[in-house]
């Protein structure tokens, strides 16, 4: 019992501070944010961070299967409230949703990262992520009554480098129109079922 009691406030300051460094991130950039200011970020000293996380490699890893995973989850949901037509609009509706929280560009900056476990776990987002891709384009085209003519995962390969591109280009101010640049993406996906 007090092994289960002490393991909650543990998990607890962990997941605070790995939600305060995709903060820290989002906003400033891997550069800016280190281990003192996810500490601030986060609430905690900096020797609670240091406790649970001994070098930042691990933090930064950590932060990384965490915008994974709520970015998947998140187009999941989005995908799954929607249908038809409705289906491409409720996609836009997510990843404008991403672009405003900055979190995908946070991910793209996180795989420059020549850290050995945070490659690992970009390596491990990007395949969860082409996959969740995958099944997004094949229920979309599904829904549609659409057949992709080249397979769903070839698809989603360049689906996953389109939004992380233009998660870069509005982060960095150089698109004006993002909708503009998803609505042609999606037109020329179409292009490619029957």
């Amino acid at each position: 019992m007090i092994e289960r009691e002490a393991a909650a406030p543990s998990a607890d300051a962990r997941s605070r501070i790995v939600d305060a460094g995709v903060r820290c991130i989002a906003r400033e950039g891997v550069s800016g944010a280190s281990m003192a200011a996810i500490a601030l970020e986060a609430g905690v000293s900096k020797a609670l961070l240091h406790y649970h996380y001994h070098d930042r490699s691990t933090l930064l890893a950590e932060i990384v299967e965490r915008i994974g995973m709520r970015t998947i989850d998140r187009e999941r949901t989005a995908i799954d409230e929607s249908d038809g037509m409705g289906g491409l609009d409720a996609v836009w509706q997510w990843l404008e949703g991403e672009l405003r929280r900055g979190e995908l560009a946070a991910l793209v900056e996180l795989a420059l990262v020549r850290d050995a476990p945070v490659r690992r776990a970009t390596r491990a987002a990007a395949s969860e992520r082409r996959l969740s891709a995958a099944r997004s384009i094949e229920r979309l085209f599904a829904e549609l009554d659409l057949t992709p003519r080249v397979p769903a995962a070839l698809m989603a390969d360049a689906a996953v480098a389109f939004i992380d591109g233009l998660a870069l280009d509005v982060t960095n101010g150089s698109v004006r129109e993002p909708r503009v640049s998803y609505d042609i993406f999606w037109l020329a996906l179409l292009g490619l079922t029957e």
